[in-house]
């Protein structure tokens, strides 16, 4: 058996060890969602209900202890993880509401009876955790899955596995019957060999790079629903704003909220060109200084933590100096923070102005800055791009919303407010390079259950007067 562990990557601690599913314990997890389908999805829907309330009160009563073991295994602050927590018991509520909404029964009379439109789930879901929000976004995706009567094979992320085990004890809790909720630890490997079982349905969030895969691997399976959310290179139009401090304030909240790891974070800044950028970049390069970055239980309790670990701030520093080296000009350089580990990266800024960079997000709290002469070149400049998560303007004038709102291509889109602003009741995912058309959040239900149409009748009637052209 091979063996794994999760680092604090603000101490290189310890957090978790344990052993990596094998490939017949990875079959068994899927064989035992299997066999649990049909009595998980013949219950009532009632039944199912009351099962995830009772996991949302085990979420609660351990909200403090999963918030920690999250912020030990993320280095995210504190103040962001127990968010994370009231979130995931939120959902729940939320999905609720969406799966009645979205994918619920309608019964309409007809001439000759009735039609009814019902969803059915679709069978064995497999749920690939992602590192940066371990616990909010696989919850995403389970909760609705079974509330549509799905059963679920979780793998958390390889970098949070305390948090996917607590979660599974939190199930565990619930009392929901044997098989419908099972978890497998392990890497890439083990993500790997839970797609080569036969699953019914693919929930992944994560980069832009995996979900290519995905898609390339079940081309030749359609029945395999896949619902990627992905990562983003996301715009932010700054154009005709008085308040330039405010308007840096809510910039700084994009690029740089949970040290720049989450997909909508803003990675573009587009701004006017002369005195009115110059004094943009200025004032985000002034509160890009004051952001205090330390470990999770420092006090007073900073703005962020470290990257996930010190290999990705190697990886994050290296495409940033490679932009450096293709042209871009330095604002404010990337710093390692003194006393503390390399996993830490301090807010950086560079000028992309007329330098071919890649369209590639960088999971870090670095912002490219790119100065336009219009407000036509700025939405440009903004499509310019793959991905299409999210996207964001400031202005004072409406009109530019307007304009903005009719031709910006992403997901979610934000005036005068953070790119990273979304909510649980709203959809949330993206197109192109971001997605498949299939966001999450209170659009999941969509993807967790398919329509099915029916037009009935009480009794057997006789329908010969009604073909036309009927001949004895």
């Amino acid at each position: 058996m091979t063996v794994f562990s999760s680092i604090d990557p603000a101490t290189g601690e310890t957090v978790w060890e344990g052993t990596e599913a094998t490939p017949a314990q990875i079959g068994e997890a899927v064989a035992g969602a299997r066999m649990a389908f049909d009595s998980w999805a013949d219950r009532s829907r009632q039944d199912r209900i009351d099962a995830v309330k009772r996991y949302q009160a085990a979420l609660k009563a351990r909200a403090s202890e999963i918030a920690n073991a999250i912020s030990r295994e993320t280095g995210k602050a504190l103040w962001e993880t127990t968010t994370e927590l009231a979130a995931m018991q939120g959902k729940v509520d939320i999905s609720i509401r969406a799966y009645d909404e979205r994918t619920g029964e309608r019964e309409t009379s007809t001439g000759f009876g009735r039609a009814v439109l019902r969803h059915r789930p679709h069978g064995v879901a497999a749920v690939l955790g992602p590192f940066n929000f371990p616990g909010h976004l696989p919850n995403g995706h389970i909760v609705p899955a079974l509330l549509a009567g799905d059963t679920v094979v979780f793998k958390p992320s390889e970098e949070a596995p305390l948090t996917g085990q607590l979660m599974a004890e939190c199930f565990a809790e619930a009392d929901l019957p044997e098989g419908v909720v099972n978890i497998v630890q392990g890497g890439r490997d083990v993500g790997a060999a839970l797609l080569d079982q036969p699953i019914d349905a693919l929930m992944f969030t994560g980069s832009g790079a995996a979900g290519a895969h995905f898609r390339r691997k079940f081309a030749d399976d359609p029945h395999v629903i896949l619902a990627l959310e992905l990562g983003g290179n996301n715009p932010l139009v700054v154009w005709d704003v008085a308040d330039v401090e405010a308007v840096a304030g809510i910039v700084a909240m994009s690029a740089f909220v949970t040290t720049g790891q989450r997909c909508s974070c803003a990675r573009r800044l587009i701004v006017p060109e002369g005195k009115a950028g110059d004094d943009i970049i200025a004032a985000v390069d002034a509160i890009a200084g004051r952001l205090t970055y330390a470990p999770w239980d420092s006090t007073p309790e900073p703005f962020g933590g470290p990257l996930i670990s010190v290999r990705a701030a190697q990886q994050a520093r290296a495409a940033l100096q490679g932009r450096i080296d293709a042209g871009a000009g330095v604002i404010r350089p990337s710093k390692r923070i003194e006393g503390l580990s390399d996993a830490f990266a301090a807010p950086a800024i560079i000028d992309v102005t007329g330098v071919n960079v890649p369209d590639e997000e960088i999971f870090a709290p670095f912002l490219q800055v790119t100065r336009v002469g219009t407000f036509d070149d700025a939405i440009k400049a903004a499509n310019t791009t793959r991905y299409g998560l999210s996207a964001g303007l400031f202005s004072d004038d409406p009109r530019n919303w307007d304009r903005f709102i009719q031709r910006i291509r992403a997901g979610v889109v934000n005036f005068n407010r953070p790119t990273t602003g979304a909510a649980g009741d709203m959809p949330f995912g993206g197109l192109g390079a971001s997605g498949n058309h299939r966001p999450s959040a209170y659009y999941a239900a969509d993807y967790c259950a398919y329509p099915v149409a029916s037009f009935e009748a009480s009794e057997v009637r006789n329908v010969e007067g009604e073909i036309k052209g009927l001949r004895a």
